[in-house]
């Protein structure tokens, strides 16, 4: 029984000691950089009414979020996606604001996913949402902001694909697809499964170089040649803004200097239907699923009553941790801590030695030394726990100062060490 209970369910893991600290780090970097672009933070609640994330606003299907009920009755959800809940807060605390409005966030978002086993049901997103600006300078904006985010954690060996919906749905309204056919098209695509695409197409009374296009979707993905390519392709007017809009934000991309961490997929697709312009994903080796996604979504924010362009970008921190990990990029730890360890006479002097360091911003582990532990059991056990130093109160006066690290020891007295 005792053994089942140190098991967490299945999809939720704890992480401790320095993967813990390490995975801090990082979101306090990549925090920073959001910070710099101007976002200012916001927190929404970990669970809401079931509504706020229904399908009908374009997020996961209901079977695939954790639901409950409150005392009333009333359907509660856990956050499967921090957009809505943003798009929520913009429309009740920001309606009269016109002006750009840039919010981030750090938490966690849960989806009762059975896609492949081990695939985390608990994931920590760090993000921003730019709400107000619909231009083509904020998607580049928020593209930038990511790859900045990336880099600042150390990445080096990343690509962001960048897609825009209106190519998508330019071509299956023009072939006048049926919904269940476009789920089937859409699902064909993102799989790059060319066979199923060929079949679903090949049943249409379309044109031929519809078709063709149509056919050539799960191909139309590479660096700025390949929008060029698809624009000779088609002739449709949405397609063609699509392109038209990625050619633009990647001249701007090229004046921030990042222009070689993007490629475009035409393919592109999100089982998030709220996206309405620019989507995009950003990919490393080391993980299979994205390590950032992110795109606008003009309508979403209507849905609670404020008409707003908006865009945004969400950083899959646990995702990212598991790159960094498999490609042995380093997150160094401080091992800043201090133990000072005393016997049980000694214990006001070592209370006011603590309280004097701790005043002057060290940070000071304080233990009593236990009888059969030999200062050698000290060191390993600072070892274990990352303990930089070991001040050891030899008398009232006196204190071996240990340094770890170096493995050196000098004894001073408590005076000099207390100006």
């Amino acid at each position: 029984m005792i053994d089942k209970l140190l098991h967490t369910p299945e999809g939720v893991r704890d992480i401790y000691n320095g993967e813990c600290e390490k995975k801090l780090i990082l979101q306090e970097r990549m925090h920073e950089i959001l910070k710099l672009y101007g976002f200012k933070d916001i927190q929404t609640p970990t669970f809401e009414f079931f509504d706020i994330f229904n399908k009908e606003r374009g997020t996961i299907a209901s079977k695939e979020m954790y639901k409950f009920f409150d005392r009333e009755g009333n359907t509660l959800a856990l956050r499967p996606d921090m957009t809505p809940a943003i798009a929520r807060c913009v429309a009740k605390y920001y309606r009269e604001e016109n002006l750009p409005i840039r919010l981030c966030y750090m938490g966690s978002t849960f989806i009762n996913n059975s896609s492949y086993q081990g695939k985390l049901k608990e994931t920590t997103q760090l993000g921003a949402e730019l709400v107000n600006d619909s231009s083509v300078d904020a998607d580049a904006q928020m593209i930038a902001l990511s790859i900045e985010c990336l880099k600042k954690v150390g990445l080096k060996e990343f690509q962001l694909e960048v897609g825009h919906v209106d190519f998508f749905r330019g071509l299956v309204e023009e072939a006048c697809f049926e919904e269940d056919e476009i789920e089937q098209l859409r699902a064909a695509i993102e799989d790059k499964n060319l066979f199923g695409v060929e079949e679903l197409v090949s049943n249409k009374n379309i044109d031929n170089n519809l078709k063709e296009v149509l056919f050539k979707l799960p191909e139309l993905f590479g660096n700025e040649e390949i929008l060029n390519y698809a624009k000779k392709m088609t002739s449709n007017q949405k397609a063609q803004k699509a392109i038209e809009r990625l050619k633009e934000v990647y001249e701007i991309l090229n004046l921030y200097g990042l222009g070689d961490y993007v490629t475009f997929d035409l393919g592109m697709l999100s089982k998030y239907n709220y996206y309405t312009g620019v989507i995009f994903r950003g990919f490393t080796y080391g993980t299979g699923d994205a390590i950032v996604t992110g795109g606008r979504y003009d309508k979403l924010v209507c849905q609670f009553g404020k008409d707003s362009a908006a865009i945004g970008v969400a950083i899959v921190v646990d995702q990212l941790m598991n790159a960094l990990s498999r490609q042995k990029i380093e997150i160094e730890l401080a091992e800043n801590n201090t133990l000072i360890l005393y016997k049980e006479e000694f214990r006001k002097s070592a209370i006011t030695l603590a309280g004097y360091f701790r005043k002057n911003g060290m940070n000071i582990e304080m233990l009593c030394v236990k009888p059969g532990y030999t200062v050698e059991d000290y060191k390993e056990y600072a070892s274990r726990i990352g303990i930089g130093g070991i001040l050891m109160m030899e008398n009232q006066e006196t204190i071996q100062v240990i340094n770890r690290k170096e493995n050196v020891t000098n004894v001073v007295k408590m005076s000099d060490l207390i100006q």
